[in-house]
């Protein structure tokens, strides 16, 4: 059986890196957009909570500029030090288990990461400490259920072993603690945590360079755990790989729904 300890998609496997442009050309409009919509601007502090990549941390340097702060957190911070210095300060921190770093912050900002933190609740109550009155909390996080198949056009052989792939990959995640229904609960958790004017909404793209990418890196990167737990051969990894780089399927991705709350003004 395959090894259930730890995160699946850890930050020291070289395909982390691989995986940061895709998630940063999908997801970064997406989290972009919201983040203007509240009003992220000069002079603000902003924690962006398991950063991963450089590419979120950046943006938000260019909208709160050299007067604000961002600081950039991760329990592995291999492909964000390189940023540190001026407005971006880069820490090492777990969320479920660190005090939030000091200072109050107007916009605090996580995407997919509580979907796989097994205390997402202490988490989130850990953000939401951090908010400066009337600041904003923004999560971001997928939902795998709420797309049963990833390849939703399963219209042949290579489709259906895609979809297969795709539910090992899940099974591997629910058993080292995700919850792959957790993205439909956020507006409930932020209005049960106290926070106001909650919203939310949802995205997926579905055929698209990015999402191929996102998927060759990804299947590369848990291979071994598929094989070792039986859920796949590397026969058919090899297949699938060769079917994705060959444009053969529409690769979609699980939804992200993202939802916002703003801390109550005392």
């Amino acid at each position: 059986m395959a090894d259930h300890d730890g995160y699946l998609l850890d930050n020291q496997q070289p395909e982390a890196g691989e995986r940061f442009g895709p998630l940063a050309e999908l997801f970064d409009p997406v989290t972009f957009r919201h983040v203007d919509r509240l009003g992220i601007t000069t002079g603000m502090r902003c924690w962006e909570v398991g950063a991963g990549g450089p590419s979120v941390p950046l943006g938000l340097a260019e909208r709160v500029g050299p007067t604000g702060t961002v600081v950039a957190t991760d329990i592995d911070v291999s492909w964000t030090r390189h940023i540190s210095g001026g407005t971006i300060e880069v820490l090492r921190h777990d969320v479920a288990a660190d005090p939030p770093p000091p200072g109050g912050f107007d916009l605090v900002h996580a995407r997919l990461v509580l979907v796989h933190v097994t205390e997402r609740a202490e988490a989130l109550r850990r953000m939401v400490q951090a908010l400066r009155p009337g600041g904003w909390l923004l999560l971001e996080d997928a939902d795998p259920a709420l797309l049963p198949l990833m390849y939703p056009d399963e219209s042949g052989p290579e489709q259906r072993l895609a979809n297969r792939l795709r539910s090992g990959f899940r099974t591997l995640m629910a058993d080292r603690g995700a919850d792959l229904a957790y993205g439909r609960t956020l507006p409930r958790v932020l209005r049960e945590a106290g926070l106001e004017d909650v919203e939310a909404d949802a995205y997926f793209p579905i055929t698209s360079p990015a999402c191929a990418a996102l998927e060759a890196t990804t299947v590369r990167q848990v291979r071994h755990h598929l094989v070792a737990a039986g859920l796949a051969t590397d026969e058919e990894i090899d297949r699938h790989l060769a079917n994705v780089t060959a444009g053969r399927l529409d690769v979609g991705t699980a939804p992200l729904v993202s939802a916002w709350g703003r801390a109550p003004s005392r």
